[in-house]
């Protein structure tokens, strides 16, 4: 039987973190769904689209990495993917207490989901998506920030 897991978040944009908790979660599930959620309140720095596009730009190559759009419960989304997992990244004690929450929540509603929490590895712990919209918002170059060979201004 595969063993999907979800990555589920706003990936706005995704990082260098978020592909060192991709290529951990591929260690541990057949294939990882990046779910990508679309909250239609909240304006981004990319379209929903563009966000999709460069993550599949990024995995291109590796088949068993897909992004998805998704809107409602992420257990849902879960669900209708046919995964058993949901992968979370813990950066800090702050992201854990979140997180937990998050899990507990879950688990009440979607007791067979398990929540998979890896810690993102420290040399790339310091980055978040905020930050390097917030980097990019002052003019500054955000390469360092993002997956190798990711340029942001063909997704703007």
């Amino acid at each position: 039987m595969e063993r999907i897991a979800i990555f589920p978040g706003s990936f706005d944009p995704f990082t260098r973190g978020h592909a060192a908790l991709v290529a951990d979660a591929l260690k541990l599930f057949d294939r990882i769904v990046i779910g990508i959620g679309n909250n239609t309140a909240k304006q981004g720095l990319l379209t929903v689209a563009n966000r999709k596009r460069l993550i599949d730009d990024i995995y291109a190559a590796e088949p068993r990495v897909e992004a998805q759009v998704y809107t409602g419960l992420t257990g849902e989304f879960a669900e209708t993917v046919g995964a058993c997992a949901i992968i979370r990244g813990v950066r800090n004690t702050t992201d854990f207490e979140y997180e937990r929450t998050m899990e507990a929540t879950n688990h009440r509603i979607y007791p067979a989901l398990t929540t998979v929490m890896l810690f993102t590895p420290s040399a790339v712990a310091d980055i978040s998506s905020s930050t390097v919209r917030e980097v990019l918002a002052f003019g500054r170059s955000v390469e360092e920030f993002l997956p190798e060979g990711i340029d942001i201004t063909n997704y703007l």
